[in-house]
This record gives structure tokens, sequence and C-alpha cells, in this order.
């Protein structure tokens, strides 16, 4: 009797939780680990982060188990950076990030940043201001709501709101 398809989601925790999936086919029983598809490309991620701010450790660790590549840049002027790279002053997060040509400014949960890159619309980035005790790399799993927005050269918007 053939074995059916199947396909089931694992979380693994690693500050946050990466998601793969199991696969058996009818020609092999053996499991196969698919990875997110951030995780297939490895995406590289460079955060630049004041030095020694253990949430911005956490957050990268949490990204490279989402299967980015991370690279983090220790830049006490961060803010400035931010700034000139056109996150909003009132709307700077606790690190800044570039990854696939977007900006993105605090703890931005991963399913965020693949919903952007999958989306690729016409801004210059999103954020995530402040330090969310909910969001990825202040706690151990994002939970409740958390707002991001959306900013470009002429605005900003609710990016999401989940």
């Amino acid at each position: 009797m053939p074995i059916m398809k199947k396909i089931i989601a694992i979380t693994l925790g690693i500050a946050g939780a990466a998601t793969a999936a199991y696969v058996a086919t009818d020609s092999d029983t053996r499991p196969t680990l698919v990875a997110s598809a951030a995780a297939q490309s490895a995406e590289p991620v460079t955060i630049w982060r004041d030095p020694g701010c253990g949430c911005c450790d956490a957050y990268a660790e949490y990204l490279r188990a989402e299967g980015f590549a991370v690279n983090v840049i220790d830049d006490r002027d961060f803010d400035q950076r931010s700034i000139e790279m056109g996150v909003p002053e009132r709307g700077i997060g606790c690190h800044l990030a570039m990854i696939d040509g977007y900006v993105v400014s605090g703890l931005v949960p991963s399913e965020i940043i693949e919903r952007l890159l999958d989306e690729r619309p016409d801004i210059t980035g999103i954020t995530l201001p402040g330090m969310p005790g909910n969001a990825p790399g202040m706690a151990p799993a994002k939970t409740g709501t958390l707002r991001t927005y959306s900013f470009w050269p002429d605005g900003v918007a609710v990016y999401s709101d989940e």
C-alpha cells in the first residue's frame, strides 16, 4: 500500500520558533526537513546595534533560527544611521537592519519580514518602534499584537497589526 504524502508543521523553539515541514513521499519514507522560503535562500541580514544590547543578540539568534544569514555590526550611532536610511525619528526601533534592499527597524517578527520580501511594496522599509516586551528578542516568542509601520520618503502607514 503506497504511503500517503503527509505534511506536519513542527515548531522549533529558539527565541521565537522556526517553522519546518516533515514530508514523507511514496518513493522515500525518510523524513525531509523543508525550511521556510527565507531559510531556503538564507537571505542575508545586516543588523546595526548598540554594542552589548542583549535583546539585539537574542533577535539576531531568532532570525538565524528562522533561516536568515545574520551579520551583526556594533554601532553606537545606529539611531543616527536609522534616520539617515529613512526611518522616521519617532519610529526608531532598538536596532537597524538591511535585508534585500529594505530597511527594517526594530524587533520585527520574521513572518512580517517574509511578507515584505514576498510582496515587495514600493516603500523604504518597515519599523516596529521602541522595544515592545512581547516582540522576538524581548520575549521567548511573540505574543499578542504588534503594530509594524511602513515608511517611505513621503509618508508612514500601518503595514501590519498582528
